[in-house]
This record gives C-alpha cells, sequence and structure tokens, in this order.
C-alpha cells in the first residue's frame, strides 16, 4: 500500500464539516436589520461568508452608523449558538471522511477555523465530531491574525509536531483557501454549489489545487495526491 502523501489534515470548519452558514448568515441578517442595514440572506451571505464578524465591525457601522461594540458581538454569538443548537447539520459525507482519516493519521488531524471556539466546539459537538478533534481545534479569535493569514493553520500544524507544506488544508472560501497557502500547505478546495462556498474557479486562483464536490471523496483523494491535478 503507498505510503499516505501527508503528515496532517487539517480541515475548516464551518461549510467544510458543518452546514452552519445559512443559520448564523440569517441570524447575523436579523442583526443588521435591526441596526438599519436591511439586506436579503443571499446579500449577507455574498458579503460575509468565509469572514470572522468581528473582522468586518467597520463595514457594519459604515452601513448603520453604529459602532460594533463587544456587548453586540456577545448577543450575535449567543442568538447563533441558540439557532445552530437548534437546526446545524454536517455537511454530507463528512463524518465518515474524519473518521477514515483520524484512523489512517492515527490522530494527526486538527480543526483550524476563524470562528470563535466555543462556536467551532458547539458545532463539532453537535454533529458527532467533537471527539475526533478533542486538542486539536484551533481558532482565528485566538491567534495574532485571522484567515486570510495562515496564523491559525501555522499554530495548528505546529500542535501536530508537522511541517506545513506536509499538511494537507481543507478549505471551501477564498478566505480560508489564501490562508492554507500563506502556510505552505497544499489546498483542497470543497465548492459542491451555492453561496456558502466559494466558486470552483475562485478556488483555484486563490492557489487550490484540487477542487472537489464530494466530502465521501476526500479520503481516496487525499491518499491517491501526487502533486499534480487530478480528476474529480
Amino acid at each position: 500500500m503507498p505510503q499516505f502523501p501527508f503528515d496532517a489534515v487539517l480541515f475548516d470548519c464551518d461549510g467544510v464539516l458543518v452546514d452552519s452558514e445559512p443559520i448564523t448568515n440569517g441570524v447575523l441578517r436579523d442583526m443588521l436589520e435591526e441596526l438599519g442595514w436591511a439586506l436579503t440572506l443571499d446579500e449577507c451571505m455574498r458579503t460575509f461568508v468565509g469572514k470572522a464578524v468581528k473582522d468586518e465591525a467597520a463595514l457594519i457601522q459604515q452601513k448603520t452608523g453604529v459602532a460594533i461594540t463587544p456587548e453586540w458581538l456577545k448577543g450575535f454569538q449567543a442568538r447563533r449558538n441558540e439557532a445552530l443548537d437548534r437546526d446545524l447539520l454536517e455537511v454530507p459525507g463528512a463524518l465518515a471522511a474524519v473518521r477514515a482519516l483520524h484512523a489512517t493519521l492515527q490522530g494527526r488531524i486538527a480543526c483550524a477555523s476563524g470562528a470563535d471556539r466555543g462556536k467551532v466546539r458547539l458545532q463539532l459537538d453537535k454533529v458527532g465530531l467533537l471527539d475526533a478533534f478533542d486538542g486539536r481545534i484551533f481558532s482565528g479569535h485566538e491567534t495574532p491574525r485571522s484567515k486570510p493569514y495562515p496564523d491559525v493553520y501555522l499554530a495548528a500544524a505546529a500542535a501536530l509536531g508537522v511541517v506545513p507544506s506536509r499538511c494537507a488544508v481543507i478549505e471551501d472560501t477564498v478566505t480560508g483557501a489564501a490562508a492554507g497557502v500563506a502556510a505552505g500547505a497544499t489546498v483542497f478546495g470543497y465548492s459542491p454549489g451555492g453561496l456558502s462556498h466559494s466558486s470552483a474557479d475562485a478556488l483555484r486562483a486563490t492557489g487550490a489545487c484540487q477542487v472537489f464536490v464530494d466530502m465521501a471523496h476526500l479520503p481516496a483523494l487525499l491518499a491517491g495526491w501526487r502533486s499534480g491535478p487530478q480528476p474529480g
């Protein structure tokens, strides 16, 4: 059996492991409307998917005239978490893919998200994946810079004791793919369509080496990787 070509696999969370973006952006849309900025859900997702709300405070203030305070962000997180706990589902095929890669790599997988740690843990717990990543969850809120900077992926690789160039990063947005590329990892773009994910062309333009549409195919895609584009 050929040797697995990566020493570790680093997963984004939102849109890769869990189908959270429509839920999170639904809450955000409602709260922005309360501040006077009326957006459709589609418009909200086009603006905010792949970005941390705290990093968009200047844009929100520009559109609403209201300064985004820590208290407002806490209120957003509370309403968002309530909705996620009620409605969140896994990305189809993600649970089996994570379990397979966890076994192949003897636990050398991590979840590296731009979201706050509380959200990441809530979501992984909700879909039954928390144990696979427990102790290997990394948040851009806890690094000097969040995505598109590489800090969260560099932190994850360092904690696993592997060099970034031997890591596969699984991302679904341009912001996240840029972070993985900047870290020096090999980025695989998940793009099944819809506003929750960046397009295949955008992910490739950012530096994703391969784009795929079905999470069930991920373990075989990684196992067969030979440093060149392949079907799928």
